[in-house]
């Protein structure tokens, strides 16, 4: 039998013994080595040479990663590891560290159990550090910490004992002040990070090797010993006394919980059904006996099977030719092929049980996010992603004949990844795609031409401003076209705590299924309880409230009224952009008692036009993206570093010294920052590293606002001018 071989067969023993299964990930700040990490510990389970581990980067099988030396699609492997002298199956998902592709790292982050944090040691924490962090405690993963990169510590920088030292623990600190701020209550104290218990190991991926206090206990090897070989340049002897894959996977057996662990308290905060149900008894045993339930966490399309969805077994067995349902689609499907990941290749299995990571193909209506189970079910809590799409292309295939191809290409893409929008402008017929970043778009568009063979004409990237209000409006009446149905709205600014709470997922988009328990959430964060008791629906960061008493025929028409609400949020009445931050309360009505006259035709304008128009009563305003830009750069360049935020009309927030080396803390509107990496790279001689995140949505200054409102409305081959009260206010 051959090697590969009788790995597949421990696996499939394996992973019918959950205890001894831990599904983790690997997620970082980007360029602080995930992947590197990755390959050395398929190396060290002998699935690549060790020759090649590190220079490979086996999970970056994607054709653009290597091109680009980053990674862009979290990529699954499973393989076994000998603990104490019982074997482990480790199920890893390496996760991308460019915030463009931070909708991956969510969507991994529902699968696994664990996560190994690695830190860069010459960069420290960094932002994105701490928004993997964020991702993996709200989905209440439990956190070990890797400390990357040792050597250069060793030597380039040429630091002492003492130095390096005070650097980890500085980095131990940073990470465990934000393990305090994130985790749930329960584990604030229990998940911190320990270099005495082995939670804490250090190293370098590069060179494949690494430390902790338990091994270093067990085996005798000092970290004098390792800064002497590394000196020496001896890495063979380096990599036979602190094998890499040694102390990171002893570090996850031991740290990381499994399943039957995990599933205990995650369940719980994952899944809002009955817990006393049989399926909820099901999920919290991991019983593979149970009926089936499934995650969908990821799709991708393989050319020979089509589309592949990848997700986490809470419950139950996946088996081949398993009839299923998709809750959140409705519909039924049936299960064709069941697998596990062994990196870029597919292993098929007859049957996958609960704890584990599966592959299957016949979902074909699913999204990621979807819930898959046996029989209809409450769905899982959806994702909720850290950053929203701000950048926008319009797009246009080159020939005609392209058109369809290139309808299913742009729902296949949007399906592959929820963090890309896609919307076909009626108007101009042109196809409009919104994602995290210009990256992000450039990755898609990429795909579009090399796997679909589609050739389009893409515009210069746009940005999807948002718009809001300053103030409450007085009650608006909007009437139907037909003047026999009557509903009267205020809209007030959302304050900032509220929407935190939506973006945070504290408090749910959609229809709430529990509204005295949002209501109640409301009402904590400072609304007033009568008027919190009203909520009817949330969407994109804003808020429906029924107010009313006692109106007749108003359930009959509530679907309607949502409906008009969501349009009247999608496009608002300054330049047709999203709304944001405004709760919608209905107050009274007057509706028609014969349904013919309150249909779509007549409810929809009424309402629509009443928010709008107390939306144009309450001080309009126009919000525009920023990003956060940490920039390490020498001394010498900061001037012209500062230069180049300044331009951008950006603000420096934060600067650094750490020997030669400034880093410079900004945020600047994303509109400002297309061409930026060009111009940093000239004004530096292509010496400064940066990085960008999602920094929220600030109000245009208003000598601004005016003409931007234009452009856009210009763009949608709308009037320029800016509306006025009297355009969008019905003169009835």
């Amino acid at each position: 039998m051959g090697r590969r071989e009788e790995m597949i067969a421990k696996i499939k023993e394996l992973m019918t013994q959950p205890e001894r299964i831990r599904n983790m990930g690997i997620a970082a700040h980007i360029d602080h080595g995930k992947t590197t990490l990755s390959d050395n510990l398929l190396a060290g389970a002998g699935m690549i040479s060790e020759e090649l581990a590190g220079k490979q980067l086996v999970l970056d099988f994607d054709e653009q990663e290597q091109a680009r030396g980053i990674t862009i699609n979290a990529a699954n492997v499973s393989m076994v590891h000998e603990y104490e002298g019982k074997e482990y199956l480790i199920n890893l998902i390496d996760t991308p560290g460019h915030v463009d592709f931070g909708g991956d790292v969510t969507r991994a982050m529902r699968a696994i159990d664990g996560a190994i944090i690695v830190v860069d040691a010459v960069e420290g924490v960094m932002p994105q550090t701490e928004t993997v962090l964020r991702q993996a405690l709200r989905e209440y993963v439990k956190p070990v910490l890797f400390i990357n990169k040792v050597d250069r510590l060793i030597r380039e920088l040429k630091l002492t004992p003492q130095q390096m030292q005070e650097r980890f623990v500085k980095i131990i600190t940073d990470v465990n002040r934000l393990i305090k701020r994130y985790a749930p209550e329960e584990f604030k104290k229990q998940w911190l990070v320990n270099v005495n218990d082995g939670s804490v190991a250090f190293g370098s991926a590069y060179y494949n090797w690494a430390l902790s206090v338990p091994f270093m206990k067990k085996t005798g090897v000092s970290f004098k010993e390792i800064i002497d070989l590394t000196n020496a340049g001896d890495l063979k002897t380096l990599r036979k006394k602190a094998p890499l894959h040694v102390v990171v996977l002893d570090m996850v057996v031991r740290h990381l919980p499994n399943p039957l662990e995990a599933q205990k308290y995650r369940i719980p905060h994952l899944w809002r059904g009955d817990i006393n149900s049989d399926v909820g008894q099901a999920m919290l045993k991991c019983d593979p006996k149970g009926k089936m339930v499934m995650v969908v966490t990821k799709i991708i399309i393989d050319k020979h099977a089509g589309e592949v969805s990848t997700g986490r077994v809470w419950s139950g067995t996946v088996k081949t030719g398993q009839e299923v349902y998709l809750i959140s689609a409705k519909r039924k499907a049936r299960i064709q092929q069941v697998g596990i990941y062994m990196g870029p290749e597919r292993v098929n299995m007859e049957a996958v049980p609960a704890g584990n990571i599966v592959a299957v193909t016949g979902l074909r209506d699913a999204m990621a996010g979807e819930t898959v189970a046996q029989e209809p079910i409450e769905p899982f809590e959806a994702l909720h992603y850290t950053s929203e799409p701000v950048v926008t292309v319009a797009i246009e295939a080159k020939n005609i004949k392209d058109l369809p191809r290139l309808i299913e290409a742009l729902r296949q893409l949007a399906k592959e990844d929820p963090t890309l929008q896609v919307k076909i402008d009626q108007e101009t017929g042109q196809h409009l795609l919104s994602g995290m970043g210009e990256l992000h778009l450039e990755v898609k568009l990429y795909k579009l031409k090399e796997d679909w063979g589609i050739d389009v004409d893409v515009s210069e990237p746009i940005v999807v401003y948002r718009e809001s209000i300053t103030k409450v409006s007085p009650i608006v009446e909007g009437k139907s076209p037909n003047k026999h149905n009557r509903f009267y709205v205020v809209v007030e600014p959302m304050p900032d705590n509220i929407y935190q709470a939506i973006r945070d997922g504290e408090i749910p988009e959609g229809r709430p299924k529990d509204r005295k328990a949002v209501a109640k959430k409301l009402a904590e964060l400072g609304m007033d309880y009568d008027i919190a008791r009203g909520i009817v629906d949330v969407y994109r960061g804003n808020i429906f409230l029924d107010n009313t008493k006692g109106i007749q025929y108003l359930n009959e028409v509530m679907d309607l009224l949502i409906d008009g609400f969501h349009q009247a949020m999608d496009e608002g009445p300054l330049a047709k952009e999203p709304v944001m931050k405004v709760i919608v309360r209905l107050v009274d009505a007057q509706i028609h008692e014969d349904n013919v006259h309150r249909g779509p035709a007549q409810i929809y304008p009424a309402i629509r036009t009443a928010i709008h128009c107390a939306m144009m009563k309450a001080g309009p305003v126009l919000y525009e993206p920023y990003q956060k830009v940490i920039i390490n750069v020498p001394y010498e360049y900061m001037g012209p570093v500062s230069r180049e935020i300044s331009q951008r009309r950006g603000q420096l927030l934060d600067m650094r010294q750490e020997g030669e080396v400034m880093t410079i803390i900004a945020k600047a509107p994303v509109a400002e920052m297309f061409g930026f990496a060009g111009a940093i790279r000239s004004a530096t001689s292509g010496r400064a590293l940066w990085s960008t995140e999602h920094a929220g949505f600030e109000r245009v200054p208003q000598e601004l606002a005016i003409q931007i409102i234009r452009q856009i409305r210009q763009r949608k081959g709308l009037d320029p001018n800016p509306p006025t009260e009297k355009d969008i206010c019905p003169q009835f």
